[in-house]
């Protein structure tokens, strides 16, 4: 039966710090428990992930990067959602940020941005001052499975203690 922890072989982030981006291996003291699992980058996605690892899609959390713009103020902020979900980023997430228009930032921009890659980006380690929203949904899933800031890797925490991270928001964003 899927479960959060899969067939994978989790243990302590810090003892493995090689299957972390940088600025998340810097990060960890942000995330008290936080476990990491090697996986096959080419099935980092989502759905591959979940499927290959048989881990539960409600216990698997998404973090999309988002530039919302008013007048000649840009933010950039992530949104994290669980993978059962979609987040609502031009109603909830733009109202939210006071922005009038909103888009998913361009990825080169948001991998060099964050020191993560592509599909692996995580709210762990983000540039300070970033808001990080946090649908509540996944403040209550308990363990979630989210990104490591590598595609070769996956982190496993407890969903709450991403409303502990610094700039964290929990609000009602996703549809359901």
């Amino acid at each position: 039966m899927p479960s959060a922890e899969g067939n994978l072989t989790w243990v302590a982030a810090s003892e493995r710090p090689d299957l972390l981006a940088p600025t998340v291996a810097a990060a960890l003291d942000h995330v008290p428990g936080v476990r990491v699992a090697p996986i096959d980058a080419t099935l980092a996605d989502t759905a591959a992930f979940c499927e290959a690892y048989d881990v539960a899609p409600e216990a698997s959390a998404n973090c999309v990067v988002v530039e919302a713009r008013r007048g000649e103020e840009t933010t950039l902020a992530a949104v994290m959602v669980l993978a059962t979900d979609r987040a609502d980023i031009n109603r909830v997430v733009r109202k939210h940020l006071g922005a009038r228009k909103i888009s998913f930032a361009d990825q080169a921009k948001a991998q060099e941005l964050t020191g993560m890659q592509q599909g692996g980006i995580t709210p762990v380690g983000l540039p300070a001052g970033w808001p990080v929203l946090v649908d509540e949904a996944v403040v209550a899933a308990g363990p979630v499975v989210i990104g490591a800031g590598v595609r070769g890797a996956k982190l496993l925490l407890d969903g709450a203690s991403l409303a502990e991270l610094p700039m964290a928001q929990v609000i009602a964003l996703a549809v359901r």
